[in-house]
């Protein structure tokens, strides 16, 4: 009897010197934290005029892409690191029999936090800033949009800000200079400064200064001759209750790579009401100035330039404007008046009907006729259907009915009718998470 006490009494000191042991071991937060994600996402379009206007007589076009990420995240104090391969394409483009995959990293990056609410994160990352206007992540392509950057940071509760440095070559050059052949990234040197400051959960502004370095020099020669466009301007949110209201305004300056003075400006307002949980409706208005038929090779260039933000977001689902170009080097500006209605069916199904009315911003004369503002209407419906918490299906049907000024200065033909369709799963599931 004695020696069952004995042994009793030491499992009993036993386990609770194990149950100590595990206590500490949880209480103590764990150093580093790797984690992995991946997405698979396929998008079948079905183009009748999508990007641009067809002519008469031509037919649709349809193919599936696909987006196949991995990306992976680790973390410890004061360091993170960021990577992300990536094959994109369209379905049939690959051989079955595939020696020369195309693998990409689109991510690769390090953050160096330094306390105090410093830090500095380098390499290829994404820029996504206030409403995506100006730097944004453009998930909607199939690649997306990624920067060879120096971010350097300062953030704290109300306050954030951060200067971006860039500068980009194509090559390890050895000689002769510095000139940059245009074909990788857009720019050859950049430095930004944005600032934001957060007065409360429904007030914040920011701030934004870029300066571009862009290349004007000789590609034969080799010179070059690189001109400054600056950008500046505020984005402003302010969201008391049930209403939100939005307002953009920036203004470019310097000179272009054409080596042409540049003023021309954008301003966007916005309002949206909440009904209730179903229901809500917003309106919008964004102007970009343009640069009309009238304006000589001397005078100031006024058409704005968006530059890299997510243009998909705005100006039209069926990417008429800014994703791609106007005809004949011809940039008349764009006034897109839209309204928006969104209806949410249930907590994993919404769907939203928006109406745009396009117009330029600037006179153009064309073989001596002066056309009318008027560019046209686009109808864009989305449906979203959360099937999972990692899964995603979306819809969407677009229509366009141009005028003749939208023929003149994009092509095809007003009267033929434009239309876009896409169906589109999204599978982005967190597949593995360690700390240790």
């Amino acid at each position: 009897m004695k020696k069952r006490v004995i042994v009793f009494s030491g499992l009993l000191l036993l386990g609770s010197v194990w149950m100590k042991a595990d206590e500490n071991e949880t209480s103590k937060e764990k150093e580093n934290t790797f984690s992995m994600s991946a997405q698979i996402r396929p998008r079948a379009e079905y183009r009748n005029g999508v990007l641009n206007p067809r002519s008469e007589g031509q037919g649709p076009a349809g193919f599936i892409n696909n987006r196949a990420r991995l990306s992976m995240n680790y973390e410890r104090q004061n360091l993170s690191l960021g990577l992300s391969a990536q094959h994109v394409g369209v379905w049939g483009q690959d051989p079955q029999i595939d020696k020369n995959g195309r693998f990409i990293l689109n991510e690769a990056w390090a953050q160096l936090d330094f306390g105090y609410g410093l830090f500095a994160k380098l390499g290829r990352q994404s820029l996504i800033y206030d409403d995506e206007r100006i730097l944004g992540g453009l998930d909607w392509n199939i690649a997306g949009r990624y920067h060879d950057a120096l971010k350097l940071g300062y953030e704290n509760k109300k306050n954030k800000l951060h200067l971006i440095l860039a500068f980009n070559q194509n090559d390890e050059t050895k000689i002769d200079g510095t000139y940059y052949a245009p074909g990788a990234q857009p720019y050859k040197n950049m430095q930004t400064l944005w600032y934001q400051h957060i007065a409360s959960k429904e007030f914040k502004a920011s701030f934004l200064f870029m300066n571009l370095g862009l290349e004007g020099g000789d590609a034969e020669t080799k010179k070059s001759d690189t001109q400054f466009m600056q950008t500046m301007g505020t984005n402003l949110y302010y969201q008391p209750g049930a209403w939100t209201f939005g307002g953009t305004f920036y203004y470019q300056s310097g000179k272009n790579a054409g080596k042409r003075d540049v003023s021309a400006f954008l301003w966007a307002l916005n309002a949206a009401y909440k009904f209730n949980s179903q229901w809500s409706l917003s309106i919008g208005s964004d102007y970009l100035s343009g640069a009309g038929t009238a304006d000589g090779p001397d005078a100031k260039y006024k058409a704005f330039d968006p530059l890299y933000g997510t243009h998909h977001k705005f100006y039209g689902a069926m990417d008429y404007y800014y994703a791609t170009p106007f005809k004949d080097n011809l940039n008349p500006g764009l006034w897109d008046n839209q309204v928006k209605v969104a209806y949410n069916a249930s907590s994993k199904v919404n769907l939203a009907l928006t109406y745009h009315y396009f117009s330029t911003t600037s006179d153009l004369t064309i073989n001596s006729k002066e056309l009318d503002r008027g560019l046209g209407s686009e109808l864009d419906l989305q449906v979203d259907w959360q099937i999972m918490k990692d899964v995603k299906l979306s819809a969407g049907y677009s229509t366009m009915f141009g005028t003749s000024t939208m023929e003149a200065v994009k092509g095809g033909s007003k009267d033929s009718w434009q239309d876009w369709g896409w169906l589109s799963i999204n599978i982005n599931p967190r597949i593995f998470t360690a700390k240790w």
